[in-house]
């Protein structure tokens, strides 16, 4: 069991310390709400259930009777919550021996950025596992996949071939996501919200993106996916890939986190040895549902 004493920091009893440095770091903004709905929760875990719908309509003969269709259950995907926790132990003599208790340590905010940086890695890897195929989800195959299977056969959200971030592959998987079907294989109207990239690819996405005129040529073409994604890009500095991208589309119950209980931070004092104790204590599922709701390729190499 880790306590803090006073011999963790000696440096803290004595006075002549201009600063404790690299303990004060900003977190990025908020990063997994641009990849993920948030959704508050009330039970140990949540369930979506996908329903099939209907085929097309059946031309009827004068006199015939009607061609019925079933509505049948496809799979479920359970968000099953998980809790996350972490605290610190302060000794009564380091407490009370720290000449810079007041502006050195900071530990309550610490322990917050760690939380926040926690919950943002648990969110990317499911981007960052996203290709792999040990990690599936209720069809039982990765998110990003070319074998989806549904009862017209099998569907697409990944670049084919796997290519790495261009005006060109980005033209094709938007093509891509305005071919969509549903599981009965008929064509469903959704759109690309948003380009999501790794800091290693930022630079190139906003040429592509929002430079007026086609980028990387002496044409004078427009370029003409300036302005296609309503909410621009969006870079995760918790994607471990520098090759790989992502658009997100306006598919609903897709890619969801449910926050079952918000973070929250105590303390209290163990009464035998005056030794304060402060912990934090958070509980969420982050997943998907529906895979139309990301498209996105590994890059080429």
């Amino acid at each position: 069991m880790s306590v803090i004493t006073t011999g963790a920091h000696p440096k803290a009893l004595w006075p002549g310390v201009h600063a404790f440095t690299m303990a004060e770091y900003n977190n990025h903004p908020k990063e997994y709400t641009h990849i993920f709905d948030v959704e508050n929760s009330k039970m140990a875990y949540e369930e979506d259930v996908e329903t099939t719908g209907f085929g097309l309509a059946q031309r009827k003969a004068e006199g015939a009777a009607t061609i019925y269709d079933s509505q049948t259950q496809g799979f479920t995907q359970r968000y099953t919550h998980v809790a996350y926790s972490l605290g610190y132990m302060v000794t009564k003599e380091e407490k009370d021996d720290n000449l810079y208790k007041d502006r050195a340590f900071r530990r309550s905010r610490q322990l917050a950025f760690s939380f926040r940086t926690t919950k943002e890695i648990v969110g990317a890897n499911v981007l960052n596992r996203g290709f792999n195929a040990s990690y599936t989800g209720g069809d039982g195959v990765s998110l990003l996949s070319d074998s989806h299977p549904t009862l017209s056969g099998v569907q697409s959200n990944t670049a084919g071939p796997a290519a790495d971030l261009s005006e060109a592959a980005v033209e094709g998987l938007l093509i891509q996501i305005n071919q969509a079907k549903n599981s009965r294989g008929l064509p469903i109207a959704i759109k690309g919200l948003k380009l999501i990239v790794p800091p290693a690819l930022l630079f190139d996405a906003q040429r592509i993106v929002n430079s007026n005129l086609k980028s990387g040529t002496d044409q004078n073409d427009i370029n003409v996916l300036r302005g296609v994604f309503p909410d621009g890009i969006c870079t995760n500095h918790y994607l471990t890939d520098p090759s790989a991208w992502f658009i997100k589309t306006d598919v609903p119950n897709g890619l969801t986190c449910f926050e079952r209980k918000k973070f929250e931070f105590t303390k209290d004092n163990d009464f035998d040895t005056d030794t304060a104790k402060a912990k934090g204590y958070e509980r969420y599922s982050m997943g998907w549902t529906d895979w139309r709701s990301l498209y996105g390729s590994p890059g080429a190499s």
